[in-house]
C-alpha cells in the first residue's frame, strides 16, 4: 500500500464478502490499514477470525459477520450488524466469487444457479440492504469486483461468464441510481490473479489459442486491493464507473 493510503479511510465503515482469502482477504487487510473499519463476511466463521487478526493488526477495527451469501435474511442480517458496530457503513465491495466450468450441454442446473447466486445474487442482495445506510447519509460506494470474463465470454466458462456480465448491468443500473444520493457505484475487471481459486488458468488463457502458458502473468491480489483503497478513498466528486485491472503489457486476452 502506497504512504498517501494510510490513514485514508479513517472513521470510515466497510463491508467486504468473500473476505476469508483471496482477494477479499486482502482487500479487507488494505481496507483497515487505511484506517476503515471493516467487516468481514465469508462462511467460514474460523478463516474469518484468522483475517480480522490480520485487519486489527493493519490498524482498523474488524468483525466477523459468517454468512450465507445466497440467504436475502442472512445477507440483510450481516449489514444491520455491521451498522449496529459501526454506527455507519460508507463502503461495500462485493468480492465473493465461484464457479461452475463446463460446456453448455453439460453442465447441471445446479452449478448454474450456484455462480449465479453467489456471483450476481449476492451483490444484489447486499447492495439493496446497504442502500438506505447510504442514501440516508448521503454518500457511500458500492464496488463489484468481475473479471475480464465480464467483457468477454470464453467456452467451457457460460455460467461464469454470465454473471460476470450480469454484474455489470446491476452495476450499471446502481450508478444512476445512486447518483442524485451521493452513492458511486463501480465495477472492476480483474485478471487471473495469483489465488487459491481462480477462473482463469495459464491453460484457460492461451491453450486452445496455441499461446504458451509461460507468457501469462498473474496479479497478486494485493495490487488489485490497492487500487480498491484507492478508489475508495477518492473525493466524492470523483466518478469512475469501470476499471479493467491487468498486468502491464497484457490486456483482454
Amino acid at each position: 500500500m502506497s504512504e498517501a493510503s494510510v490513514g485514508a479511510l479513517r472513521g470510515k465503515a466497510a463491508l467486504v464478502t468473500g473476505a476469508s482469502s483471496g482477494l477479499g482477504k486482502a482487500t479487507a487487510i488494505a481496507l483497515a490499514a487505511a484506517g476503515a473499519d471493516v467487516a468481514l463476511v465469508a462462511r467460514s466463521e474460523e478463516d474469518l477470525r484468522s483475517v480480522e487478526a490480520e485487519a486489527s493488526d493493519a490498524g482498523g477495527r474488524a468483525l466477523s459477520l459468517p454468512t450465507d451469501l445466497v440467504s436475502p435474511e442472512q445477507t440483510f442480517a450481516a449489514v444491520e450488524s455491521a451498522v449496529a458496530e459501526f454506527g455507519r457503513l460508507d463502503i461495500l465491495v462485493n468480492a465473493a466469487g465461484t464457479d461452475a466450468p463446463g460446456a453448455v450441454a453439460d453442465l447441471d442446473v445446479d452449478g448454474w444457479d450456484r455462480t449465479l447466486d453467489v456471483n450476481l445474487r449476492a451483490p444484489f442482495l447486499l447492495s439493496g440492504a446497504v442502500f438506505p445506510h447510504m442514501r440516508e447519509a448521503g454518500a457511500g460506494l458500492i464496488l463489484n469486483v468481475s473479471s475480464v470474463a465480464g467483457k468477454k465470454g470464453w467456452a467451457n466458462a457460460a455460467a461464469y461468464c454470465a454473471s460476470k456480465f450480469g454484474l455489470t448491468g446491476l452495476t450499471e443500473s446502481l450508478a444512476d441510481e445512486g447518483r442524485e444520493h451521493g452513492i458511486r457505484a463501480c465495477i472492476i475487471y480483474p485478471g487471473a490473479m495469483a489465488t487459491n481459486w481462480g477462473a482463469w488458468t495459464p491453460e484457460d488463457r492461451h491453450g486452445e489459442s496455441g499461446g504458451e502458458a509461460s507468457e501469462f502473468q498473474a496479479l497478486p491480489p494485493s495490487q488489485v486491493a490497492d487500487f480498491i483503497v484507492w478508489l475508495a478513498a477518492a473525493p466524492p466528486g470523483f466518478v469512475l464507473t469501470e476499471g479493467i485491472v491487468v498486468p502491464v503489457g497484457e490486456g483482454l486476452p
